[in-house]
């Protein structure tokens, strides 16, 4: 990102307006409940979903905040079948690795449940990857560099931005985090500052797709937060 204006300057506030707490709460219940239909999907149907539809997923993800408003993430959008053929065959083959040895008994105890394993047919079968890199530096106009603040923080909330503007479209969505990464890097011929974080799949799931049992046991609000009032 280049560097912008060093002074501050204020703006009116855009937003949806003011609401009763009825309101409020109607739109909170709406959206919890959207979301919590959301499931992570591993069976796509090869069928095309419009460009139209991800560039607007991106620029949602693109609102999202950002240490210093540096915005230090970068998306790849590929429905090329020939390079998410190559991204599969790089991915498959880290792996494997990890499958025969990489990963310790306990993670791939963990893994058990979710009937993983070193295949990605998703990585050709969906209409789109989606790589997402985390920019450790910007740029200046004269090539300087600009220091990035809460890369990983602010990527990952840009990234559940983004799987969130999908599932609102009516998409399928998997998180493929194969490591190491770096084949992405070169596969998709980006510089040196970054840094690939995920491949987001999205795409319409298979008729009669599935998703692991064990997936659908979320903890409840008790488990996850405390109010102090």
């Amino acid at each position: 990102m280049t560097a912008g204006t060093t002074t501050y300057e204020a703006t009116p506030l855009e937003g949806p307006g003011a609401r009763d707490e009825a309101e409020m709460l109607a739109a909170a219940q709406a959206f919890r409940d959207g979301l919590a239909t959301r499931r992570t999907v591993r069976d796509f149907d090869p069928r095309p979903v419009p460009r139209a539809v991800i560039e607007a997923c991106i620029a949602a993800a693109g609102t999202a905040p950002s240490g210093a408003n540096q915005q230090p993430w970068h998306f790849e959008a590929i429905s090329a079948g020939d390079l998410k053929a190559r991204i599969r065959e790089a991915a498959e083959a880290e792996e494997r690795k990890f499958y025969e040895g990489g990963a310790s008994q306990e993670w791939l105890d963990a893994l058990g449940p979710l009937g993983t394993d070193a295949e990605k047919a998703h990585l050709t079968d969906a209409a789109w990857l989606i790589v997402i890199f985390a920019q450790r530096w910007g740029t200046r106009a004269d090539g300087s560099r600009v220091k990035h603040y809460y890369v990983p923080e602010s990527v990952g909330i840009a990234s559940g931005f983004l799987i969130a503007a999908l599932h609102t479209a009516g998409l399928a969505t998997l998180t493929h985090t194969p490591n190491p990464m770096g084949f992405l890097r070169e596969l998709l011929a980006r510089p040196d500052n970054e840094k690939a974080v995920m491949i987001l799949v999205a795409g319409h799931p298979a008729e009669g797709a599935a998703v692991p049992a064990a997936a659908k046991v979320k903890k409840g609000l008790g488990e996850i937060a405390v109010f102090r009032e």
